[in-house]
Parts: C-alpha cells; sequence; structure tokens
C-alpha cells in the first residue's frame, strides 16, 4: 500500500491527518454498514406483506356454486332457487337444471325470468308465495314500475319445449294444464351480505327467517325509485362495506331503485 506524505508538514502534522482521515473512513464504513441493515431489513417486511397479501387472497378465493352462474337465491327454509339473467339462460335452466321434483314460476307478463324451486313440488304454500315474489321482482314489472304483477308456478310435465324448429323463440316454453296463481304479488328484494357473498332473499324470505331466529349483519330493503342501477349498487356497497359493486349488480333486477 502506498502512502503520500506532504514533507512541507512535520511527521505529527502527517500522522494526524492519517487518524482524521482514517475516522472518517471508519464513520462512512459504520454509515454504509448500517444502511446494509436498514436495507435487508425493508427487504424483509416487504416479502413478509407480500406472503401475508398472497395468504388473504388464497383464503378470499373460494369456488364458485354452480348456481351462481344464474340468478339464485335461497327461501326462508334454505331451498334453492336459481332464474335465468336472459332468454339463453332461461333456455338452459329449462332443459338442464330443471328437474322432476322443481316447481316452474314465471311473472304474467311478457319479459320475465325462468325462476325454478329446486325440489319445490312438494313445497308449502307459504314458500312457494316467497319465491313468487322473486319472480315477480325478475320481470319487466320492475322496469315498467308495475308494483304488482300475477305469477304462477307449474310442474315439469307441464312445461315443454316445441319440436318444430324454429316454432318458438329462445327462452320460450309449451305450457299446459292448470297453473297456480299467486295474485297481485308485491316487489321488493333485501339484499345481505353473508361469508364473503352478497346475498338477496325475497322479502317474504326474508323477514320469515328473521322470525326464525336467523340472525343477520347490515342489510338493505330495495324497492322501485328513482336511482338507477350503478348508483344504487354504489349506495348498497357502502352500506353493506361490501365492495364488489359488480356481484351486487348481479343480484339486482332491470330498472330503477330506492334503498332503505
Amino acid at each position: 500500500m502506498k502512502i503520500k506524505i506532504d514533507f512541507t508538514k512535520s511527521a505529527q502534522e502527517n500522522a494526524d491527518i492519517f487518524y482524521n482521515k482514517s475516522k472518517r473512513l471508519a464513520k462512512k464504513r459504520l454509515g454504509a454498514q448500517e444502511a446494509i441493515k436498514q436495507l435487508e431489513k425493508r427487504m424483509k417486511n416487504a416479502q413478509s406483506l407480500s406472503i401475508a397479501k398472497e395468504e388473504r387472497i388464497v383464503v378470499k378465493k373460494q369456488e364458485s356454486e354452480w348456481y351462481e352462474k344464474f340468478r339464485w337465491s335461497f327461501t326462508s327454509n334454505h331451498m334453492l332457487v336459481i332464474g335465468g339473467r336472459d332468454a339463453q339462460q332461461n333456455e338452459l335452466i329449462n332443459s338442464r337444471h330443471f328437474e322432476d321434483n322443481d316447481l316452474f314460476f314465471h311473472a304474467d307478463i311478457f319479459g320475465a325470468s325462468v325462476t325454478v324451486l329446486k325440489n319445490g313440488a312438494d313445497s308449502s304454500k307459504e314458500i312457494r308465495e316467497e319465491v313468487a315474489q322473486l319472480a315477480a321482482c325478475y320481470s319487466s314489472a320492475w322496469k315498467d314500475m308495475l308494483h304488482s304483477v300475477d305469477v304462477y308456478a307449474m310442474k315439469r310435465n307441464q312445461v315443454s319445449k316445441s319440436r318444430s324448429k324454429g316454432s318458438l323463440a329462445t327462452g320460450s316454453f309449451l305450457l299446459s294444464g292448470e297453473r297456480e296463481w299467486f295474485r297481485n304479488t308485491q316487489l321488493s328484494l333485501v339484499l345481505f351480505v353473508k361469508g364473503d357473498k352478497i346475498n338477496v332473499a325475497s322479502e317474504k324470505s326474508f323477514y320469515k327467517m328473521k322470525e326464525n331466529g336467523v340472525s343477520f349483519g347490515r342489510h338493505v330493503l330495495v324497492k322501485q325509485g328513482n336511482v338507477k342501477k350503478s348508483d344504487v349498487a354504489k349506495k348498497i356497497s357502502k352500506e353493506l362495506n361490501f365492495n364488489d359493486i359488480d356481484s351486487i349488480m348481479q343480484q339486482l333486477p332491470s330498472g330503477e331503485f330506492k334503498i332503505s
């Protein structure tokens, strides 16, 4: 190692210069070591946060049930109800998911969801009234601001598709035999959060569940109003502290709304 000595200065002065330089270098070394420690600490924290975030995502992510591609709900005795979002889904429900022991509901108006109560052929009158209210809500009656509509129910062997090609439009069916009527069915829904999903129930179902002792957190009663769908979905999101606005919109019928 080469050392430069200033011959214009004494030996003691040269020694002092090198001593001071060594002190400065030592401080820099300590500073660099501390900086390395802080950087390592930040990197470790960042890795921990990343792992925790990944774990949270894994926990929240759940497999969707088969019925969640449709409109879906449960009655007060926990029977599954499914409904078509459009004509194609109405067709799919009739062809693949409407079975012998199910019950078919439809509002007596042009433009309505096919609504099926699974294993509902032997259900009580009270349960069928709950499902009729769902069928009423998911019809054009909501958008047309009709506060009530007639709904009918039929069994599997009364609902069929014409075999003649082109005779019926997609989502249209041949109906035969006597229908069970639910006259002047009121339009109102309740949205609430259960687990990590937004749930919808007819007003009749929801309040029957409460009577039966089922505990609910926040919920909103949804009726016809003058607030457009996207805006009311944001209000519901805030009210229920549920951030998935798309899921909320999927549970709402077409039309305008008010909440309470």
